[in-house]
């Protein structure tokens, strides 16, 4: 079932890059940029979650944590987050269930034809946990709307 604004974020508890558990619940009373991505070390990807993390003071100013989650091991996005330097968690959807619960798993994905990578999606998850965001990109190369998100956080 798609998931739309106003609905309740799915809840969900994933591997991070420290190889430590991180729940949505963890951020509540907190404003939420929940991001999905297809794969580490890829250009499109590397460009958006550097992009995040050059806005940080913006979101911090907005009272939002950046969670990225892709299905790649937690161990491959340990070394992802250390080569970039990105200040935010990267979190491991290995075994794909969130990246479903949210719509954003590709069956194939169009450029390898792999199977069940995460599709680029970005959604604000409001500090009572509502969905007040949702964009999920129709193409691999797409990246978010930054703005309509910046614009989003900003009216919470």
């Amino acid at each position: 079932m798609a998931l739309n604004i106003g609905d309740a974020a799915p809840a969900f508890t994933l591997v991070a890059d420290h190889l430590k558990e991180v729940s949505l619940a963890d951020y509540e009373g907190k404003n939420v940029v929940l991001l999905f991505y297809p794969l580490a070390f890829t250009g499109v990807c590397t460009e958006e979650l550097c992009t995040m993390r050059d806005s940080m003071a913006e979101m911090n100013d907005l009272n939002a944590q950046v969670l990225a989650v892709s299905v790649d091991s937690p161990f491959t996005l340990g070394k992802f987050k250390a080569a970039e330097g990105f200040n935010f968690p990267l979190l491991s959807d290995f075994n794909r269930e969130v990246s479903a619960a949210y719509d954003s798993l590709y069956d194939t994905f169009p450029a390898f034809g792999m199977k069940g990578v995460s599709k680029r999606s970005a959604f604000v998850i409001d500090s009572s946990g509502t969905i007040r965001y949702k964009e999920i990109c129709a193409s691999p190369g797409e990246q978010p709307d930054y703005d309509a998100i910046r614009s989003t956080l900003s009216s919470l």
